[in-house]
């Protein structure tokens, strides 16, 4: 953190619901009584392209934009996602990815690109604090793989320091109709989760 300021890179691919975790995080940090602004990049994520978000919060927060290597804390949806922006995290920033796979149509179709090779690997030499969820595996146990937002903010949220109530006021209010309470479960697996 810089200027009291906490510096959040959310990043995922399209269909995943980076977006709806920033809007959560931003909402979580106004509610905590903070200054909060977002900023997103939706690439194209209406076919699984990259989608970042960028979440500051703090007393009081000028631009909504990361400055470069200045990242408190990277929330990777999705694993090579977490692998691409580890050049961005501040010395004793925090990482915390999903460790799901989801290898783009690109890969397939001869373009001449390839998925990462060993990305947990390759992020844990980079940050060996890094925390790796297996979100996908508990949003399945849980019965809907569209959870693995919610969870991933709970693993995030062990290392803000939020109350919990705060965090589940707003899923409630946000979370998709008739979804509040599993979201809320789910935000929980994801809280209480060590790896």
């Amino acid at each position: 953190m810089k200027n009291g300021t906490t510096n959040i890179l959310l990043a995922g691919v399209g269909g995943q619901g980076v977006l709806l975790a920033s809007e959560i995080l931003t909402e979580v940090a106004k509610s905590a009584g903070m200054d909060a602004k977002k900023s997103e990049v939706h690439g194209m994520s209406q076919r699984g392209g990259v989608v970042t978000s960028h979440v500051r919060f703090g007393e009081e927060v000028f631009s909504p934009l990361i400055p470069d290597g200045e990242v408190d804390a990277l929330l990777a949806l999705e694993i090579a996602e977490g692998l691409r922006w580890m050049h961005e995290i501040s010395k004793g920033g925090k990482v915390v990815v999903n460790d799901q796979k989801i290898i783009p149509t690109i890969v397939y179709s001869g373009g001449g690109f390839s998925y990462p090779e060993s990305p947990e690997k390759r992020i844990m030499e980079k940050n060996p604090d890094a925390m790796i969820v297996k979100a996908f595996d508990i949003a399945s146990e849980l019965g809907n793989v569209r959870l693995v937002n919610t969870i991933m903010l709970g693993a995030l949220s062990q290392s803000l320091d939020i109350d919990e109530k705060v965090w589940l006021d707003v899923i409630e209010r946000m979370a998709p109709k008739g979804t509040g309470e599993l979201n809320k479960k789910a935000f929980g697996r994801g809280r209480s989760y060590s790896a």
